[in-house]
């Protein structure tokens, strides 16, 4: 391992410690047991790329708190911006009132939207917020009552989107019945397929199989997809996938929603996701990153296609002023260098990553955009994920002051804050490879 230097994670001692021991066990008292943590870790106190847990512990953060502190922990500048704007003003509700910070917000994102404008805007609170006022706008708009989305993609748990959420059984387990009308196709993964074009055909098969069987086009309103998708593994989809969906949906007078609450906001290496692939959507799905940890939701479309009247959907908190505060700051800070940064450092990351399949007999693949990058684990033999090897590698990882979260069926995930620097990801891989070769070893 490299010489200790102040850019290292500094673990004291066993994890966890005393302290998150003692918080770790009055929450599962007082806490909901359907919450998902991976490891022991209790936060206290995070500054750009690092998180400290309330023992005295640094770690590097890869996580971002699941993608959303895009500008890095407490940057200066958004943590400016929200105490400036709370000795102002904290809420009047965007949805009864006018917020000029609302328009400014509104405009900052209008510049950077992945189809023509001009476009409206609807805030909300989070990523599946967002999703529901996407799936009533389409609904709305189209009149029409059906939506088409992708097996092993993740739109949000309130009940609109858990419909079209296909990621994992427990997530729609003992909630049923669901929103009627949801159906899925396979979303193209050329590591399971033998080929990009062939991911891409059995795809598309599936859809047209959908029409001329249970759900006729016609009745369709939208086809939801994530342009890389999150939590089902980060699976990049092959070249002209999506323009062939954007096709099927000129052809047959359905929307094309682009749920990029994962993919956004400069993750990927440019504002949208979906600008990789040189797809216009009708419907932009967004959240997470945006506003670098403060709680917002934004679905935005074509004033043509948003054309719901007064009171047809809004939100209380939706837009409030702190969050739209801590979005002007995050905004600033993406399209001043951040969004560069990610292409760059998450080009990087990849080139360094490359060798490991080769190298490591459990690293099936990788593959991203930007910082939105997957490690695939499988069994050496065969090739099959291997989830249990995963999660002891994530784990291997925390042990050393790694912060990582995984998905998919077996896929460690790199989504760190896009502050990230090469000497930042230098030490991540030094880290997390001394981990997959732990798991390769049988030790932990």
């Amino acid at each position: 391992m490299a010489l200790p230097s102040p850019l290292w994670p500094e673990i004291h001692a066993a994890l966890p410690g005393p302290r998150a021991a003692a918080i770790i066990d009055a929450d599962r008292s007082l806490i909901s047991p359907s919450y998902t943590r991976s490891y022991p870790f209790v936060a206290r106190r995070g500054a750009g790329m690092y998180v400290d847990d309330v023992d005295g512990n640094r770690f590097l953060d890869f996580a971002a708190g699941i993608a959303v502190c895009s500008t890095g922990h407490c940057h200066p500048q958004v943590v400016e911006a929200i105490q400036r704007q709370a000795a102002e003003l904290i809420h009047m509700s965007g949805t009864d009132f006018y917020y000029e910070q609302m328009v400014r917000v509104a405009q900052l994102l209008s510049a950077t939207a992945p189809m023509p404008g001009p476009h409206r805007f609807f805030f909300g609170n989070s990523g599946t917020e967002a999703v529901e006022a996407a799936l009533k706008l389409a609904r709305y708009h189209t009149r029409r009552p059906y939506f088409i989305g992708f097996y092993n993609s993740f739109h949000g748990r309130t009940l609109g989107a858990l419909s079209i959420t296909s990621s994992q059984p427990a997530q729609r387990a003992g909630f049923g019945p669901l929103l009627p009308g949801c159906f899925h196709i396979g979303y193209p993964n050329p590591f399971r397929a033998p080929s990009p074009e062939a991911a891409s055909a059995a795809s598309l098969d599936e859809l047209e199989r959908l029409f001329r069987t249970t759900t006729p086009a016609r009745d369709v309103a939208a086809i939801i997809v994530e342009p890389v998708q999150g939590e089902g593994g980060y699976v990049v989809p092959p070249p002209g996938f999506l323009r062939e969906i954007r096709a099927v949906c000129d052809r047959e007078g359905m929307l094309l929603i682009a749920d990029e609450v994962q993919s956004g906001a400069g993750r990927t290496g440019k504002m949208w996701a979906m600008e990789h692939f040189g797809v216009a959507p009708d419907i932009v799905c967004s959240a997470k990153g945006i506003a670098s940890g403060v709680p917002l939701g934004v679905m935005f479309a074509p004033a043509s296609i948003m054309d719901w009247p007064r009171g047809a959907h809004a939100s209380t908190f939706g837009g409030n002023p702190l969050a739209l505060a801590a979005a002007e700051a995050t905004l600033g800070l993406l399209t001043r260098g951040l969004i560069g940064n990610a292409a760059a450092v998450g080009s990087y990351l990849m080139q360094r990553l490359q060798p490991w399949p080769a190298r490591h007999p459990t690293v099936g693949e990788v593959r991203g955009l930007g910082l939105m990058i997957g490690i695939e684990i499988v069994h050496p033999q065969d090739g099959r994920p291997d989830a249990a090897a995963r999660d002891a590698m994530i784990q291997a990882a925390f042990q050393r002051g790694l912060l990582l979260l995984g998905c998919g069926a077996s896929s460690i995930r790199l989504m760190p804050p896009l502050i990230c620097e090469r000497a930042h990801a230098d030490i991540a891989l030094e880290i997390l490879e001394a981990a997959v070769e732990s798991g390769e070893d049988g030790k932990s």
